[in-house]
């Protein structure tokens, strides 16, 4: 089980933003228990020397965040929107 830092008043802003706490707190819980769930679609994004990932919120949302080796942590920088095509 991996820890989730303390979400920032501007995560918890957006979230509010755009009516995505229930959602939010859902696939954080997952993400905590196990980073490779499926319907999470965690990915790696470039430059991969950054270190950041996203995982889905939805179809329309995704979250940025990143992984802390040293601290067994993820700290959620942002929600972002993500097109599909």
């Amino acid at each position: 089980m991996v820890d989730i830092s303390p979400l920032s008043s501007f995560v918890l802003k957006k979230a509010k933003k755009h009516s995505l706490e229930k959602i939010l707190s859902k696939q954080l819980l997952q993400l905590s228990k196990n980073p490779s769930y499926p319907s999470l679609n965690v990915e790696l994004l470039a430059p991969k020397e950054n270190g950041v990932y996203s995982f889905r919120l939805g179809r329309k949302y995704r979250v940025l965040f990143i992984y802390r080796d040293d601290k067994n942590l993820i700290e959620i920088l942002t929600i972002t929107l993500h097109y599909e095509k």
